[in-house]
């Protein structure tokens, strides 16, 4: 029997969401719940919100976890914008053991990954074919690639040199708030950005998630590129329902 409901948890680099998915629709059920990520952003300390955000909704099935890192069979192999204490953690192992469920009920995977799995079944039609990357726009930047419609998982993109910098520390969301940006200050910088992404990829198709998407009309307009450049349809939420989809189909990398 396909499952109808899911759970997904979506750690991010400055916000751990979390929230009930109906999986046939790719929406949430009800409100999600945010919990500003700890500081320090170490495993334990996240693993803790994670239980009291699954426990809050009284969920007992498979979940879905994302995190802001590369993730090999469970096991986190970076860590952006979250403790350095999370290289190397067998993260299917410590979210097994803190929500009490057996290792196979719990999905580990990328954010970005996740984000761009629930664009991908949801969203936009034509991202299902050809090369299309998602880029989520948050504390770091985030990014997803698919042929397809299938996921090359793991791609950090994010970190991409872009006249020198680290793309993410130029150009993600906290970015414009930390710098205090006006949006076509920022659209610059990403323009740029997304120019040396196409140089070096040619997608067929861009989408652009992440928390700032909500705001898309003030900043999408000014960006110039050949690539045709989408919203995604579920903005902040797709990291969610991602990891939901992720836990109810035993998807993991």
């Amino acid at each position: 029997m396909t499952a109808t409901r899911g759970f997904g948890i979506d750690i991010g680099g400055s916000g751990i969401k979390g929230g009930l998915v109906d999986l046939e629709q790719g929406r949430l059920i009800g409100d999600r719940r945010r919990v500003d990520t700890p500081r320090p952003s170490t495993p334990e300390a996240i693993a803790d919100v994670v239980a009291d955000i699954v426990a809050e909704f009284d969920w007992e099935g498979p979940v879905g976890v994302t995190l802001p890192a590369v993730i090999k069979k469970g096991f986190a192999r970076t860590a952006a914008n979250i403790d350095p204490s999370w290289i190397g953690t067998d993260a299917d192992a410590l979210f097994a053991k803190r929500l009490g469920r057996d290792i196979d009920d719990v999905a580990m995977l990328n954010d970005a990954d996740a984000a761009g799995m629930a664009e991908i079944r949801f969203g936009h039609p034509e991202a299902r074919t050809g090369v299309t990357v998602l880029l989520t726009f948050g504390t770091g930047i985030g990014s997803a690639v698919f042929l397809d419609g299938k996921l090359l998982p793991n791609t950090e993109f994010g970190h991409l040199e872009v006249d020198g910098h680290d793309a993410e520390k130029r150009a993600a969301a906290s970015i414009k708030d930390n710098e205090d940006l006006s949006y076509p200050e920022w659209a610059q910088r990403v323009n740029r950005y997304l120019t040396v992404l196409e140089g070096l990829m040619a997608p067929d198709l861009i989408i652009v998630g992440g928390g700032v998407s909500k705001k898309s009309e003030k900043w999408v307009p000014l960006l110039d590129i050949r690539t045709e450049i989408v919203v995604a349809s579920l903005q902040n939420n797709a990291g969610i329902v991602g990891a939901a989809l992720a836990a109810a189909e035993g998807i993991e990398h």
